[in-house]
């Protein structure tokens, strides 16, 4: 390493010695092929060698000194490195002729021989700087001087043989080789097999993958397949997660563009990833008007749910957005996000708890909204369970409140956020929520204001959902909860016939066949 700072130091001096000896070595060349002999020069050929290597390096240092092209890292050149000092070369040649016919000065070209010279001083000057950049990235790398032993480094299978892989092997082999070795790709086109893409052989399918993991002790792998159907996505994500190893995953297309890094836009494994189906989309085109230039009310708006509609809402730019919680910190988070993003917008943050009725009277006084979200509610199954009365309090007061104030004062429209465990409840969250739908369907019938309730099923990545849970139980790879009953204390609400509380038969089918 210190011989590698010593030198680091000269480097200046090195590239124009070698730029030198470039120049020499080209016009030489260049005689020999113009007189077609080696030896047999006239007495003055080696004055007017000097005169024309000095004069080729002045005006070609000159150049050089004003594009600040030896300020390259020549460990980062590339193509079009490459061509800008092909152009420096020719214009220099072009530059020496000229000044050869206005100054009479004794070089030893003609215009054609400067423009051959400049074109072998071009590719000798190439020539080398590719050499010492493949000996930085290759040799000394691999002989340990500047980085960590292989055996600190990371193995890494790649998914999918296409463009993605190539830029994904190019960046590690450029930035990243020291933390990474890539034992193989895998492709299921049976045509490419024991091919290779930048240097790295194809050495199997999917059905191969497990096999080549074990048999590699694979660390890492990266599905860098970007156009690829939901079904075959899980399916081979399915085996992957078999293996010991880490998995990440290359996003979609739109993503990979607006990011340009195919590299960097790697990420771990998402549920939606494993789905096998698209993402339903909300179709918004009448959501504008509901919204915009209108003052907005969330209860609940620090929770999952609520935040989340936050978002949505600041996105058709009401005139207010009043977001009330009781726990402070999810409350603090969300103001401090959207504030962030909307710093033009009237954003507020209340602490107030919907079963205090006078609370919520203040801030529908201050505020006077528009439009009423409710969404605070305690929600966790197995938790209410054990705290019926909280529950009742919470959700069937609470929503008591809020109906009742959004009456008083003439709000435009309340939405209470319900839940489909609200259909032929067996757990005590599930009846509270049904009995909050049964207050909205009665007051409707004799207010000004209107009433709705919406029905949340498993809300990805909600917090309380399975979701969370199974994204940790990946992390923690604790595969006993999917061989022993005790999984489904998660699932299953026992109090009421078995019924399933949080997730479908097919998500805790697809859980099993995830998890290893």
């Amino acid at each position: 390493m210190e011989k590698i700072k010593k030198i680091s130091k000269f480097r200046h001096v090195l590239l124009i010695g070698m730029d030198f000896f470039c120049v020499i070595f080209a016009y030489y060349l260049g005689t020999v092929v113009a007189e077609d002999s080696i030896f047999n020069f006239s007495k003055n050929y080696f004055q007017r060698l000097i005169f024309s290597t000095i004069g080729f390096m002045t005006i070609y240092e000159i150049i050089f000194h004003l594009t600040k092209r030896h300020k390259n890292i020549i460990r980062y050149e590339e193509g079009k490195d490459y061509m800008i000092y092909m152009i420096i070369c020719l214009i220099s040649a072009i530059l020496l002729s000229i000044i050869k016919k206005a100054f009479h000065i004794p070089i030893i070209a003609t215009v054609k021989m400067n423009i051959l010279a400049g074109f072998l001083i071009a590719m000798l000057m190439i020539a080398y700087r590719v050499v010492v950049r493949y000996m930085l990235i290759n040799d000394i790398i691999n002989k340990g001087i500047i980085t960590k032993s292989s055996e600190c480094k990371k193995r890494l299978l790649i998914i999918g043989a296409g463009n993605a892989a190539h830029e994904i092997i190019k960046t590690i082999s450029t930035n990243f080789k020291e933390d990474y070795e890539i034992i193989g790709i895998i492709d299921d086109n049976k045509n490419r097999l024991n091919f290779s893409v930048s240097g790295i052989k194809i050495i199997g399918n999917r059905n191969d993958i497990l096999n080549v993991c074990k048999e590699n002790e694979i660390d890492l792998i990266f599905f860098s397949i970007a156009r690829i159907d939901p079904e075959n996505k899980k399916q081979i994500l399915n085996i992957c997660q078999q293996t010991q190893a880490k998995v990440r995953v290359l996003p979609g297309i739109r993503e990979i563009i607006n990011n340009k890094d195919i590299f960097s836009s790697l990420r771990d494994v998402e549920i939606e990833d494993i789905l096998g189906r698209e993402p339903v989309k909300l179709d918004n085109t009448n959501i504008q008007t509901l919204i915009q230039n209108r003052t907005i009310l969330v209860t609940g708006g620090g929770g999952s749910i609520g935040s989340e509609l936050c978002r949505q809402i600041m996105h058709y730019n009401p005139e207010r957005l009043v977001i009330l919680d009781i726990y402070e910190n999810n409350l603090y988070d969300i103001e401090l996000e959207l504030k962030k993003k909307y710093p033009q917008n009237k954003i507020y943050a209340v602490v107030a708890s919907v079963r205090d009725k006078k609370r919520l009277q203040e801030v529908f006084e201050a505020y006077h909204p528009y439009l009423v979200f409710h969404a605070a509610a305690h929600k966790h199954v197995p938790l209410m369970e054990h705290s019926p009365l909280e529950a009742i309090k919470n959700n069937i007061f609470g929503t008591y409140h809020v109906i009742n104030t959004c009456d008083e004062f003439q709000v435009r429209k309340c939405i209470l956020i319900s839940t489909d465990k609200a259909v032929n409840p067996t757990n005590i969250m599930g009846a509270t929520k049904r009995m909050c739908e049964m207050m909205i369907q009665a007051k409707n019938q004799e207010s000004k204001t209107e009433y709705a309730a919406v029905r949340f099923g498993n809300v990805l990545g909600s917090n309380g959902s399975v979701v969370p849970l199974f994204k940790k139980q990946i992390e923690r790879r604790r595969s006993s909860y999917c061989n022993t009953q005790r999984n489904y204390t998660f699932f299953y609400d026992h109090s009421r016939s078995n019924r399933i509380s949080f997730a479908s038969n097919d998500l805790c089918q697809r859980w099993r066949n995830f998890c290893s």
